[in-house]
């Protein structure tokens, strides 16, 4: 061979492979295309679950901000209430054991503390439905009339029981008249004692008043005493 001669094709591969240099494989378009199409897919379903965390995160907080106004609302009701009780103030604070637990019952974030609020929610309900039903059999919780129902009442029915039991022990007689002409000012001594006995039994704050309903008690006192009275009269005038 001369030395003008031209190396065709595979002399060529041979000398590319003795000075050292590879040639690149040819990479399909379509292949690249696939790969880039999942890639962009990822993506995407990783921007769409952030973007729900995001979003839940933020309804629960926003729900988290109004059952805390909630809760608030009602303890500030029932401390008030438990204070009327009679319950010592330290006894309405949590203590730090408490404290601790409810922090880390939070810790797992916006949905984890309003399952906290809820479930403290349902609790402070539980609590008022229990003081509710407790509170009404407390003459302290009841409306004034009844409550000063129970010291005029059993007064003014003192005396007039005692003339009806004279009565039906003696009939018409001496002791009857005795005991109709003392009870005549019973009324009177009734009420005096239940006015004394409604300041004992029913207290109120210093800045309160304590309602007495004078009116009523006096007409609580005397409508027995007068329903008596007049028929022991009757009974009189017929013997």
């Amino acid at each position: 061979m001369g030395p003008n001669a031209t190396v065709t094709g595979p002399g060529r591969q041979r000398a590319a492979s003795a000075s050292g240099e590879v040639t690149p494989t040819a990479v399909e378009p379509s292949a690249v295309w696939a790969e880039y199409l999942a890639a962009a897919r990822q993506l995407d379903g990783v921007r769409r679950s952030a973007a729900a965390a995001a979003g839940e995160q933020a309804r629960s907080a926003e729900a988290a901000r109004e059952e805390l106004t909630a809760v608030r609302t009602g303890l500030a009701s029932q401390q008030e209430r438990l204070r009327e009780l009679g319950v010592a103030a330290i006894s309405l604070v949590p203590s730090p054991p408490e404290l601790t637990e409810a922090a880390r019952s939070m810790a797992g974030g916006p949905a984890a503390v309003l399952a906290a609020l809820r479930a403290a929610r349902g609790r402070a309900e539980a609590a008022d439905a229990a003081l509710g039903t407790r509170r009404r059999f407390r003459p302290g919780s009841w409306s004034v009339r009844a409550r000063n129902l129970l010291v005029y009442g059993p007064l003014a029915l003192v005396v007039p029981l005692i003339q009806v039991a004279v009565y039906a022990a003696t009939g018409i007689g001496p002791a009857t008249v005795a005991a109709l002409i003392c009870g005549l000012p019973m009324p009177a001594v009734a009420f005096v004692a239940g006015w004394v006995g409604v300041g004992r039994l029913f207290r109120v704050g210093p800045a309160e008043r304590l309602d007495r309903t004078v009116r009523f008690g006096a007409l609580v006192c005397l409508v027995p005493a007068v329903l008596v009275t007049a028929g022991l009269l009757l009974a009189l005038l017929a013997g």
